[in-house]
């Protein structure tokens, strides 16, 4: 099984080095790289060399928003894999995720275990 290459979006430098060593430590995954902001994101993400399998991506960030992040990843038109990881998983932002082209939506403080499951399934999937 190929480590899942995985790009994640959160502004938090605690928060993303502790996901990072919690994703590449527990589940079959490759970070390839990071954002803060929704411009770098959304920049990393339209370069047809840069290649992940995974977006994580939070929905408060230092500039931008994840919200952005989804609405503009689906602009591009890859076939992005987009996730959220957020504390603010509500109800209707979960809608709003969803309907902006998030796969799933993680609350952080709740479904950790859940994301890596996650991550384990598309790991173990068969490339197209």
């Amino acid at each position: 099984m190929s480590p899942l290459r995985t790009y994640i979006v959160e502004d938090s430098p605690v928060i993303r080095e502790d996901l990072i060593g919690t994703l590449e430590e527990l589940a079959p995954v490759q970070v390839v790289g990071w954002a803060a902001d929704e411009a770098t994101a959304l920049h990393w993400l339209a370069e047809p060399a840069h290649d992940a399998g995974l977006v994580i991506v939070d929905l408060f960030l230092k500039g931008g928003s994840g919200l952005g992040v989804l609405r503009g990843s689906r602009a591009l038109q890859r076939g992005l894999r987009l996730v959220v990881l957020s504390n603010y998983a509500t109800p209707e932002m979960r809608r709003q995720c969803l309907a902006l082209g998030a796969e799933r939506v993680f609350d952080k403080s709740a479904d950790v275990d859940s994301l890596l499951g996650y991550c384990r399934e598309l790991a173990a999937r068969p490339a197209a």
